[in-house]
């Protein structure tokens, strides 16, 4: 039968969320402000799209959703800590975050710069400690791949520049580069991440990676088209156009999922959250 997209993550988004309870602190405890500030974005939660991918990328290899709830739990705190960070004054300088004052507003400056740190500190020492049924080999690649995939090289390397691109225009082959670092890095992490601690093998890991960077890369796209009329710059509808980049995102993920094409319907939840990433319309 068809996957749900709206039942699935229904269904598991209490893993995750019981699980970032218990991780984070609870905003009574000193420093409360900082606590407060931590707790912020990821309560109440939306979608948990990047946990979700994990759970579907441990099921794609044959595991449940429970073997990537450690990752599940990482890659949310390392995106919440990334938002918190890309709206700060000297970013975007954002006001407003689903809907909700960003954190910056709500608790100031300085707990917002400390509880984007906190988060990306208490994301990896999460991770280290949870128990898995994998080896520490695989929980140590784990942690490698999510290190990387935050880094200079990938997510913080891509706001960079993404910042330098304000107020220029970019081309094609820039914007995608952005896109492949500042979002489709975290995105693959979480797919490859769910996977390993499912016991994948590394074909299947090559597989899931490469789905995981184009799936990625469409998801930005996506969102570039959702904000049509936005001046980005650093967009590849400002490049190419509202169909062109339709084009493109198709084309990615149509090419993403072929790369999945020779696993079983155990990974129909993944081929389902990819199609609900590039093709949603909110």
């Amino acid at each position: 039968m068809p996957v749900d997209v709206k039942d699935y993550i229904r269904d598991r988004l209490p893993l995750v969320d019981s699980a970032l309870d218990k991780i984070v602190p609870p905003a009574e405890e000193p420093p409360t402000a900082l606590h407060g500030a931590m707790r912020h974005l990821l309560f109440p939660s939306g979608k948990r799209f990047r946990p979700m991918l994990a759970f579907a990328g441990a099921e794609a290899v044959g595991g449940t959703a429970s073997d990537a709830v450690p990752v599940a739990c990482t890659v949310e705190l390392i995106h919440t800590y990334s938002l918190v960070h890309d709206d700060l004054p000297c970013m975007d300088d954002d006001a407003l975050r689903r809907g909700r004052p960003t954190v910056h507003i709500e608790y100031g400056e300085a707990n917002a710069v400390l509880a984007g740190d906190a988060l990306l500190a208490l994301a990896y020492e999460s991770l280290a400690e949870a128990p898995v049924k994998v080896g520490p080999d695989a929980l140590v690649l784990a942690i490698r791949d999510l290190a990387h995939a935050a880094g200079s090289r990938q997510l913080v390397g891509g706001q960079a520049d993404d910042l330098d691109a304000a107020g220029a225009a970019s081309s094609i082959e820039q914007v995608q580069s952005v896109h492949a670092r500042k979002t489709a890095a975290l995105i693959r992490a979480s797919i490859v991440g769910g996977a390993r601690l499912a016991g994948a093998d590394d074909s299947q890991l090559d597989a899931l990676s490469a789905f995981g960077l184009e799936v990625g890369i469409a998801f930005q796209i996506a969102d570039d088209v959702l904000d049509e009329g936005e001046d980005d710059p650093c967009s590849l509808v400002t490049a190419l156009g509202v169909d062109g980049a339709r084009e493109r995102a198709e084309g990615l993920l149509e090419t993403a999922l072929a790369r999945i094409a020779s696993f079983s319907e155990t990974a129909d939840p993944l081929r389902a959250l990819a199609r609900f990433a590039v093709q949603r319309t909110q």
